[in-house]
């Protein structure tokens, strides 16, 4: 029993001895099973950067352009999941959207109660018409478009429609002037050509605003409404400074008597705007009279083309139509007022109470502008284009479609010297030629920026080198010339060469009273639908209109477009005209309405994340500043989140710095590769670099981050990066 038993006792020693073998680890071995290195904490030096030159001087010195603390930056609560939410639902995206235009009923509301400063535009918009004074309204981007909307959309066509009225004009034109047409200048930055795209380093200097005031012949006397969205657009400010010193040159300054003529626009709380110096030195100027039209943080974060214009548009363009009334309303029977359109008495306070059934009347044609919105996007996601189609809606139709490329980073329009089509949309006009277009666009010649006039000034007064170099560089693609590249004329060159392929989406938009160009075969509206229909394409129709919709519906039923039905979108939305001939409440529709589709196309595309415009061009110092903010924000967002936390552990904060460092390092490596406009952002770049790095305790290059960007896109990226579901066979390195 005793062998038997050391036996069992030999035998079991030396399977364990075999075990503890087995198990004990080789060399080899012990290296693999190593802790991993620890964490880098500098972001800086995890990435090998060392933050260039002008990320340095950004950070450092120009500070005033780091905007993140405004409220019109803010991200607003209603539209916070926009991405998710349209992803699953487009009425339901759609329907968040226009929820913040409520922002304006409120604005508006509290505008009737505390009206003092409207009052005072208004009273100075009719001085200037009975004393044959200029009227400037300058703006910058957004606000640049608004202001060539108002001369070109409202001003021009209501003087050139009275002019028509022969026993009328004849009874007013020495009181208001033979030339009252040109007396209202719509002025932005850059001048016409900016229509089209906005001019790298002119938003950011004062200097350009003073020039441009100078080289339209504004002096003192006449009216200047300078128009900003966030209230600290150099270029704007620069403009409203320079009209003030002309009034302070003057014998016997008088501040209060300069408030009567200057106006300055905004829409941010004073609190917000008073740390910048820019900002202040105008808010706490007494003889500049200030209009504060703050809604709070806009649809789509810092995007100040929805909430901010919108208002403003509305603000500004109803003061202007009151001031007109009161004026001709003393010089005009009952009659004759009705005969122009002023069909009684309207107080500035009655037209901004219109705003609300507006915006009540947009809703209610949600399920058509939902099909709308699924139809466009389905042009672009199977590679087809969209034309869009307008006459008396064409300012309004043109700025929606210029402003998406800024905005999401799109293709911007193309220009006649591109083979093939490049942007994803286009606008026409009814015009038989390009120079023709142009003159029904603006209802006056292009004018542009002469190098003559601006170029010495940028060369001795700009100090920043950057600055420098960056609007002189504008300025060459500034000039009278620029007009020429540029075609939205219903014309054989285009029709050939832009002309509708299958699959393609033609949008035709009227607007009272082009209801009754539906009935003419051979108007522009119809040649334009049938050129569509002929070549298979999908077809599109907004009519605003004050006549009963039913009877707009009739008239469809009789045209080929119907036969199409299945495949066709209508939106026929009511909007009363009575006491608005300058046709500013069905402008506004239009505005609010295509802001939300073209928001909702692109939110839908992946071009919005959340609420934020992740695909933002950072092409001037403010939106440096935004994009910076946007890597800052998306980043620290994932670093918080329980399940990065959970697989990775806590990290600190990215700060502002290394964010912008690693978004110039993209903006460079970008431009080295020479990286097509319309196809890559230096934020989505950015974020996905710095995450990926720290997901994988390794600096990755910029090439490697584009490969990410490319393949799975940033929306995609992030809705996985902090789980341990993260799916890296999408990543190749």
């Amino acid at each position: 029993m005793i062998n038997i038993s050391m036996d069992r006792v030999s035998i079991w020693t030396a399977l364990l001895f075999f075990l503890l073998l087995i198990s004990t680890p080789s060399p080899a071995q012990e290296k693999k099973t190593e802790p991993p290195p620890p964490k880098k904490e500098n972001l800086l030096q995890l990435l090998g950067i060392i933050p260039c030159p002008e990320s340095e001087d950004y950070v450092q010195n120009k500070t005033q352009f780091q905007l993140h603390t405004l409220l019109t930056e803010q991200r607003h609560p209603k539209t916070w999941n926009l991405s998710q939410q349209i992803q699953k639902d487009y009425k339901t995206g759609l329907a968040l959207l226009l929820a913040v235009d409520e922002d304006i009923t409120a604005k508006l509301q509290h505008l009737n109660q505390n009206h003092q400063e409207l009052d005072r535009a208004m009273k100075a918009v009719e001085k200037a018409l009975l004393s044959h004074r200029k009227i400037y309204i300058y703006g910058c981007g957004a606000t640049g478009r608004l202001a060539k909307q108002m001369e070109s959309t409202f001003w021009r066509p209501f003087w050139h429609k009275l002019k028509n009225e022969k026993k009328i004009w004849l009874k007013i034109k020495n009181k208001v002037g033979q030339d009252v047409e040109e007396r209202l200048i719509g002025e932005m930055t850059g001048g016409d050509r900016a229509l089209i795209s906005s001019l790298e380093g002119f938003e950011d200097l004062q200097l350009i605003g003073r020039l441009q005031l100078q080289d339209r012949r504004i002096s003192m006397g006449d009216v200047v409404i300078c128009v900003t969205e966030g209230g600290e657009t150099s270029s704007v400010i620069g403009t409203i400074l320079a009209a003030l010193e002309q009034w302070q040159r003057g014998k016997n300054y008088n501040a209060e008597i300069s408030r009567q003529f200057l106006f300055f626009v905004y829409n941010n709380p004073d609190e917000k705007l008073l740390p910048f110096n820019r900002s202040r030195k105008v808010l706490q100027e007494s003889g500049i009279s200030k209009i504060n039209l703050t809604t709070g943080p806009q649809a789509i974060t810092g995007s100040t083309r929805m909430q901010a214009t919108t208002i403003e548009t509305f603000v500004i363009g109803h003061i202007i139509q009151t001031a007109v009334e009161n004026v001709l309303r003393n010089l005009l029977s009952p009659k004759e007022m009705n005969k122009i359109g002023f069909k009684k008495t309207s107080r500035l306070e009655d037209r901004l109470k219109n705003f609300a059934p507006i915006l009540s009347h947009i809703k209610e044609c949600l399920p058509q502008l939902d099909k709308l919105t699924e139809l466009e996007t389905t042009t672009y996601t199977q590679s087809h284009f969209s034309t869009y189609f307008a006459q008396k809606g064409l300012i309004t139709v043109f700025i929606d479609s210029t402003e998406r490329s800024p905005t999401f980073r799109l293709y911007p329009l193309d220009t006649i010297k591109e083979k093939k089509r490049k942007c994803w949309i286009q606008v026409w006009t009814g015009a038989a030629s390009l120079g023709q277009a142009w003159l029904a666009f603006l209802g006056r010649p292009f004018r542009g920026l002469s190098p003559s006039f601006y170029q010495k000034p940028f060369e001795e007064q700009i100090k920043d080198p950057f600055l420098k170099k960056a609007a002189l560089t504008s300025l060459q693609q500034a000039g009278d010339e620029q007009q020429w590249l540029y075609d939205f004329s219903f014309s054989e060159f285009n029709l050939k060469k832009r002309g509708p392929q299958p699959g393609d989406l033609g949008v035709a938009v009227l607007l009272t009273p082009e209801e009754k160009e539906l009935r003419k075969k051979d108007s522009y509206f119809r040649r334009f639908m049938d050129l569509f229909i002929a070549q298979k394409t999908k077809l599109a129709l907004i009519c605003l209109t004050d006549k009963n919709p039913e009877d707009i519906f009739k008239t469809i039923k009789k045209t080929p477009y119907f036969k199409k039905k299945e495949k066709n979108v209508q939106l026929i939305i009511p909007i009363e005209t009575d006491n608005d001939p300058f046709g500013l409440n069905q402008q506004i529709a239009l505005k609010m309405l295509l802001n939300a589709h073209s928001t909702g196309v692109m939110a839908r595309l992946g071009k919005v994340i959340g609420n934020t415009m992740a695909n933002v061009s950072p092409s001037n110092l403010k939106l440096i500043g935004r994009a910076t903010y946007l890597i800052q924000s998306h980043v620290n967002d994932i670093l918080s989140r329980p399940q990065w936390v959970k697989v990775h552990g806590l990290r600190k904060p990215i700060t502002y710095g290394e964010a912008n460092a690693v978004l110039f390092e993209a903006i460079h490596f970008l431009q080295d590769k020479k990286q097509e406009v319309g196809q890559t952002a230096e934020v989505a770049l950015s974020i996905i670099r710095i995450l990926e790095s720290l997901r994988l305790n390794r600096g990755i290059s910029n090439s490697e981050a584009l490969a990410i960007v490319n393949k799975v896109g940033l929306s995609r990226y992030l809705s996985q990066v902090g789980s341990q579901q993260l799916n890296t066979d999408w990543f190749f390195y």
